[in-house]
């Protein structure tokens, strides 16, 4: 991804975390407006991904596009939907969790099409056998079907989808897609009845007109126009330039053989049965409706499977039960045509549930495969889009979007601090603006609009969309995301009619109408129009309307509360679920290709929160990459990384950092990623290696240059050599025999035309076996000899050689080996042929510590602490046991011995007995035998002290190298041969004697020296 931004100016970033501007919502639709004008349709915000509609096709979706994608880094290329998909996919089969994507936008943004490529990917790079490619075929062609019965064309879309779609793909431990589920949610009955000007019913409709046979129209009692049919003609629009129904007919109807339907009559029936519904006409009485002909009648009669005569009665009475009496009360002509309405609403709507769960009977994997899932939830709308005057459908849709905005927020938030934590860097709380006021707002228990819509749909007497009205007024009037004309204020009012609510969602205001509220809340069937759906002998209808609902005396939910319900699941489904975001936008409201509609982008950028994302974004650090990728990428640019850095990539980003000069502030080192801060910081940095680049082809070149042409001279040399050797090789012979027996003879000569051959051959022969046998490494000392000409070339060349060998090593050599390496020649300074157990401790590591923090009392850490005695890292926190000699009876008494940042410190158990300032320390004294004990002389007129201290270590070469090193006292530790002498306090001296034998022996002597008895090699350093 960063190899584009050279090319920011003109084509916008990649990503808009890398926004300098990133608050500015103009910037922020500029660089959407760059790459647009480009055919670059997405952008990244971090994992977020902004689609814009190009509303043509572009080929950018091909297997190789796929390939390209397949496997690798989410931002090692641009961004695209397959780099969602494949992110999405991997991480499921790595890390063995669900994931879901999530798909929203306004109608018209390309939701559907992201589901379809997002399907179309996992179709060609999942592995397949041949039960797999039949799951495959079936989610693929489950598509076609569901936007027969569930789009249509709006004015905005001419394939908007107008319910909500949650698709649960399950996969197998190979990752081969195994099965599937499909929700769907809030399907848009009331379309079937009524559309808007310039929109269409459900595409099923036309579809079966259009491209049905003869013989299917004639069974169904359909003509071939859809101008024939009150339910197809409100809208004034049965046909679209950009679809085509004959086609699409054909493409459903293999779409549900290949899914495995079989009960096509049945279906086919059922939707010709909703036209002749809407063709039911009603007349009579004003208060006493009923059916003007009885054409329709017998068509749904036969097509639904009921007796006409009941279905008669059923649309034009309603049964009353009163004081368990059952009474048939007439329909006004009204009431009438709301039943049937109801009935067309209700039988399309059951059915395209029934049809969902069918699909899902196709996919379903069974118990016995075990399955991990990849979900797509494809969201529902967008604030106020389809409505001339949002209702209550559209209610139930902004809602819907509040939920999703509030998850949105909170799983960005949960997965910007998960990331910070598990890296190290410090987490800082980012304010935001929390939605949950508005949520609450709605869905509150007996305080929110639904429950106030439901109490006004139960209770008693003569309750209206206006008395729901008056309700919400009374109960959330002071709330300050509601208002309502009574409640605003004179400018407020002009804009709003006394039937409209308004409420304040995080994208903006938009106003509800209440007319329809409660009955579309209620959304209630008589109950005769169930008992004749219930007697159907259509094998579809039987499965819609179950005959338990007659008897069930509960009232059923009502459609605001089963939303509620279904939304509640689906949060819950997805906060389980690691999501993907692919937020979706319209350029323009004319589907024109290559038109930017500054006003309509803005509307949707608010709406879709996506400033608000790229602030929670933005909050910390623009940019992370890990460790070995952003060295991979930007190691030329610094001398000790270019051209391979060795050592571990935590340092070697450090010291690229360092070199291109990064302020503390601009970046953090976690444990596997660098985080930058600021987009400039890294706009500096790609700019640096776009020009390093220019500098690195220029070598390329001229290498390959010389290559070239030698590899052509080489080929010249070589065919003439084919040419001429034949002709005059016995020449050369024997001029070449002469020259050379010549040079022997005059070899010890000044160069002269005699030897000159001669003399070169012998450097030539030299040089070649030099060549063949040079040092394989620095303890390799063999060289071949030189000819006296030579003898001082060939020095140089030696030198030469081993400083290249040294520096090759040195460049391989971890700073924790050079460390113990450092320390390893101030030990050979010190003890080299000078102490007999020094040979020993060569091939001994020396360790930070001999010393656990848990073997150290913590009373004597603390009261380290409290006397300021920070143990230095430099001798890594270094501390021995230790055996003390007192200095009067040499009684041996266990001690530790811990060295902090200016002086050794003698503990015994939780006591600091003895400090040691490295300023005082006048010495050290050892013996040259294969002993532990050594002497700490200090002076003698120090009344802190009380003479010198005598201790025995197990690791003496350890232990005083590293004392030499902490204390600075290299040059001070003698090495005694017989005895030491020491200061036993008061001016006194004591002396230990040290004499070899068979084994170790300490004790006082007869003479009161302490006696030392050392065997002639043994110690453990």
């Amino acid at each position: 991804m960063e190899s584009a931004l050279t090319a920011r100016d003109r084509v916008g970033v990649q990503d808009f975390v890398l926004l300098e501007n990133y608050t500015s919502e103009a910037a922020f639709i500029e660089n959407l407006r760059k790459r647009f004008k480009e055919n670059l349709i997405y952008t990244y915000i971090g994992s977020v991904l902004v689609s814009v509609n190009p509303y043509r096709e572009l080929e950018i979706y091909t297997k190789n596009h796929m390939e390209r994608y397949r496997g690798v880094n989410f931002y090692e290329v641009s961004p695209h939907i397959y780099a969602v998909a494949d992110n999405s996919y991997r991480s499921m089969r790595t890390e063995r969790k669900d994931q879901c994507i999530l798909i929203s936008g306004e109608s018209g943004a390309g939701k559907t099409e992201a589901s379809k490529k997002i399907l179309q990917y996992y179709a060609v790079t999942c592995p397949a056998s041949e039960q797999v490619q039949t799951v495959k075929d079936r989610l693929l062609q489950s598509n076609p079907v569901l936007e027969a019965f569930g789009n249509a064309k709006t004015l905005r879309n001419d394939n908007s989808s107008r319910f909500g779609k949650y698709m649960d793909i399950q996969f197998d431990f190979k990752g081969a897609p195994v099965g599937g589920h499909i929700i769907n949610y809030l399907l848009e009955k009331s379309r079937v009845v009524h559309q808007n000007h310039g929109e269409r019913n459900f595409h099923i409709f036309y579809q079966l007109i259009e491209g049905g046979e003869e013989d299917l129209l004639r069974r169904l009692g359909l003509e071939r126009n859809p101008q024939q049919y009150q339910y197809l003609v409100k809208g004034n629009c049965p046909k679209v330039s950009s679809i085509n129904d004959r086609s699409d007919w054909k493409v459903v109807r293999k779409a549900l053989t290949v899914i495995g339907f079989n009960e096509d009559e049945e279906l086919l029936n059922i939707i010709a049965s909703v036209l002749h519904l809407g063709n039911v006409q009603y007349g009579g009485e004003e208060g006493n409706a009923s059916i003007t002909s009885d054409t329709q009648i017998k068509y749904l009669a036969r097509l639904l499977g009921v007796n006409g005569a009941v279905l008669t009665e059923a649309l034009t009475h309603k049964k009353i039960i009163a004081k368990g009496e059952e009474l048939m009360s007439p329909l006004n002509l009204e009431q009438a045509s709301s039943a049937r309405d109801a009935l067309s609403k209700a039988v399309y709507g059951r059915t395209f549930t029934w049809l969902v769960n069918k699909i899902n009977q196709m996919l379903y994997i069974g118990a016995s495969v075990t399955a991990v899932g990849l979900h797509v939830y494809i969201g529902i709308g967008t604030l106020s889009e389809e409505f001339y005057h949002p209702v209550f459908e559209q209610f139930c849709i902004n809602y819907c979007n509040e939920k999703l905005q509030q998850l949105f927020i909170e799983l960005t938030l949960k997965s910007e601090q998960e990331e910070y934590e598990s890296e190290g860097i410090t987490w800082e709380p980012v304010q935001y603006f929390n939605n949950k006021i508005i949520c609450d707002l709605v869905e509150e228990k007996f305080k929110g609009i639904i429950s106030i819509l439901d109490e006004e749909c139960l209770r008693p007497g003569d309750a209206s969309d206006f008395t729901f009205l008056e309700k919400l007024e009374d109960t959330v009037g002071g709330h300050p995301h509601f208002v309502t004309h009574k409640l605003a204020d004179g400018k407020t009012r002009k804009v709003m009619g006394r039937d409209e609510f308004r409420l304040l969602h995080y994208a903006g205001e938009v106003n509800y109408n209440v007319n329809g509220f409660l009955d579309k809340n209620n959304d209630l069937l008589f109950r005769n129009l169930k008992e004749v759906m219930c007697m159907s002998e259509n094998k579809i209808l039987t499965q819609c309307f179950d005959r338990e609902e007659l008897s069930d005396k509960k009232r059923p939910e009502t459609a605001a509360t089963q939303f509620k319900a279904s939304l509640a699941k689906l949060m819950e489904i997805l906060m389980s679920k690691e999501p993907s975001y692919i937020r979706c936008i319209k350029p323009n409201d004319s589907k024109q290709s290559g038109r930017f509609d500054e006003v309509l982008i803005r509307h949707q950028v608010k709406y879709l929160g996506l400033m608000e994302n790229l602030r929670v974004r933005r909050a910390g650090f623009a940019y992370r990459r890990r460790y070995e990728v952003f060295l991979q990428r930007y190691k030329s640019l610094c001398p000790d990384t270019w051209p391979n850095w060795q050592g571990k990539l935590a340092d070697g980003v450090a010291i690229l950092v360092k070199h291109l000069g990064y302020k503390p502030e601009e970046y953090k080192l976690g444990r596997s990623k660098i985080f930058i801060r600021f987009p400039k910081t890294l706009f500096a940095t790609e700019d640096a290696l776009e020009t390093r680049k220019h500098s690195l082809a220029t070598k390329l070149q001229a290498g390959w240059r010389g290559y070239s042409q030698r590899s052509k001279f080489q080929k010249l040399k070589t065919a003439g050599e084919n040419i001429f050797t034949p002709l005059f090789i016995d020449c050369y012979k024997v001029s070449l025999d002469s020259l050379f027996i010549k040079g022997f003879i005059y070899r010890h000569k000044e160069r002269c035309p005699e030897n000159e051959y001669f003399l070169d051959y012998v450097r030539y022969s030299f040089l070649m076996k030099l060549h063949r046998n040079l040092p394989k490494n620095v303890l390799d000392k063999s060289w071949p000899t030189p000819p006296a000409a030579l003898v001082e070339a060939s020095e140089h060349l030696r030198k030469l050689c081993m400083q290249n060998m040294v520096w090759n090593y040195c460049k391989k050599i971890s700073p924790e080996w050079k460390h113990q390496l450092e320390q390893k020649m101030i030990a050979s300074e010190i003890f080299k042929d000078k102490k007999d157990n020094y040979p020993q401790s060569v091939s001994k590591l020396f360790v930070s510590t001999r010393l656990n923090g848990e073997d150290i009392n913590p009373k004597v850490l603390q009261a380290l602490e409290n006397n300021s005695l920070t143990i230095i890292s430099f001798c890594s926190q270094y501390a021995v046991p230790v055996t003390k000699y007192d200095r009067k009876g040499y009684k041996a008494r266990p001690r530790q011995l811990l060295l902090t940042s200016s002086s050794a410190i003698i503990i015994e158990e939780a006591k600091l007995k003895q400090r040691i300032d490295y300023g005082a320390l006048k010495g050290i004294s050892v013996s040259s035998l294969s002993d532990g004990l050594f002497v700490l002389h200090v002076p003698s007129d120090d009344n802190k002290q009380k003479g010198d201290v005598v201790l025995q270590s197990d690791h003496v070469i350890e232990t005083l190298t590293k004392i030499a090193i902490c204390a600075d006292k290299i040059n001070t530790i003698n090495i005694n041969q017989g005895s030491i002498k020491f200061t036993v306090g008061q001016g006194k001296e004591g002396i230990i004697d040290f004499t070899p034998g068979s084994e170790l022996l300490v004790a006082k002597a007869k003479n009161g020296h302490l006696s030392k008895h050392s065997p002639s090699s043994n110690s453990i350093s």
